[in-house]
């Protein structure tokens, strides 16, 4: 509950600067003013002086970077059927791949070619970590709810339904129900569908 307030509150600070920075969000799609649009085009950086001013280890280190789209894309398909195979099975709501992957900084006026490209780039990526994130977050729900005996940095969605490291008599007690409790997913399917 304590992370859905943050999220709420990061979610309307965001909205307090669609104000300041002019701009609407109206479903997916980003609209600026056509007044600051033509300010961004005049603070562009061109593509040239982009490249010159770039390190040069960024730029050897550039084709490593794009060579992760390959495995990426891979990985992409790999937990998209999968989850529309052993989801449908499990009885596990699906995740919203467009909930996670949010492709949209390649509107921004002020940025070149390359760095929109960069954009895509990384939204991609990072909404797709997230994703897969979610549906292993999921399948441990199914499969093994079980905490972790030490502090992660980072934990998933579903990890507050898990069962405590040690507790076997709540393993036994509570295993099936907490492998099946997906009901606040559905109740947000739901909203998110009126």
């Amino acid at each position: 509950l304590e992370i859905k307030a943050l999220k709420k509150e990061l979610t309307d600070e965001i909205q307090k600067k669609e104000k300041v920075l002019r701009y609407k969000v109206k479903g997916k799609k980003v609209k600026f003013l056509e007044e600051t649009l033509r300010y961004h085009k005049t603070i562009a950086t061109t593509v040239r002086a982009y490249l010159s001013s770039a390190s040069m280890a960024n730029l050897l280190t550039a084709p490593f970077i794009y060579a992760c789209i390959f495995p990426a894309l891979f990985l992409d398909l790999v937990v998209t059927v999968y989850q529309f195979v052993c989801f449908r099975a499990y009885g596990i709501p699906k995740v919203r791949r467009s909930e996670y992957i949010a492709i949209d900084r390649h509107k921004l006026g002020y940025l070149n070619v390359i760095e929109k490209f960069n954009c895509i780039y990384c939204g991609y990526f990072i909404g797709l970590i997230a994703y897969v994130q979610e549906i292993a977050a999921r399948t441990e729900q199914y499969w093994c709810p079980i905490k972790h005996a030490r502090n992660l940095q980072t934990l998933h969605s579903r990890y507050h339904k898990f069962l405590d490291f040690g507790d076997c008599e709540d393993l036994v007690k509570r295993l099936e129900a907490i492998s099946r409790d997906f009901d606040d997913l559905k109740s947000e399917s739901l909203a998110h569908k009126q």
